[in-house]
């Protein structure tokens, strides 16, 4: 597959404090190939210094691709991911969370398949691999698990890691399914409409995981796990 440009999709809400390191690291990284990357940055309707912190970033770095978009309510991950989907123009897409538990200079880890092997969608596993990874939440490494068991007993995909961040697609492929979970629902409704796409090429790496606390300001919560696993059932099986 020849890729001349990578689409980097970054949903922000409250990330004031952090989303600056991220644009940083992005900016830093050098792709396989010279890939251009184009940033896609979504500000849903954040009440800190978010979109302060963005244009401060964009003005001292005006060389760079970035979109910007501001939701003008919250409306969750989901949708923040579904506008940025939507502008995307790089012939691969990647997702990036605004915070810092994911690492950008594993874009080639993930493009490796995408060059070497065409495949068409490539997740970054936190389980797979031996990268560093901070030990934090024993439950919810069990409830990571438990959800990507219960998404492969009806994909019948292997995954370790469906509830992964990191997440990279063709970008014609991800733009024409329709995403309609507006939170964190968004990872097990793609799954399983791209298991259900005939002759997908799945691939899975393994990436390294610099979780955040709480108090750092990690949102999911147990109520999400619960509409995981409702995301799950209906989208595999209604």
């Amino acid at each position: 597959m020849s890729i001349n440009k990578l689409s980097i999709v970054i949903p922000a809400y409250n990330e004031g404090r952090y989303i600056h390191n991220i644009l940083y690291k992005i900016k830093a990284i050098e792709l396989v190939n010279n890939i251009q990357k184009e940033l896609i940055i979504v500000n849903d309707c954040s009440k800190d210094n978010t979109e302060e912190a963005i244009k401060e970033f964009m003005d001292a770095n005006a060389e760079m691709d970035i979109r910007y978009f501001k939701h003008e309510y919250n409306q969750g991950k989901g949708a923040a991911l579904r506008t940025g989907i939507s502008k995307a123009s790089g012939e691969v897409l990647v997702i990036q969370d605004a915070d810092l538990e994911y690492d950008p200079r594993e874009y080639n880890l993930l493009l490796a398949p995408m060059l070497e092997a065409d495949a068409d969608v490539v997740y970054g596993s936190r389980f797979a691999g031996g990268n560093a990874h901070r030990i934090l939440f024993f439950w919810h490494t069990i409830g990571n698990k438990f959800l990507t068991f219960i998404s492969n007993a009806l994909t019948n995909l292997n995954l370790t890691d469906m509830e992964t961040c990191y997440k990279m697609f063709r970008t014609e492929i991800i733009q024409k399914i329709n995403i309609k979970e507006n939170r964190f629902g968004f990872e097990p409704e793609v799954t399983a409409k791209i298991a259900k796409i005939p002759k997908i090429r799945i691939y899975e790496v393994g990436i390294s995981y610099y979780g955040r606390t709480y108090e750092e300001g990690k949102k999911i919560n147990w109520k999400d796990g619960f509409r995981a696993i409702y995301c799950i059932i209906k989208y595999n099986l209604f």
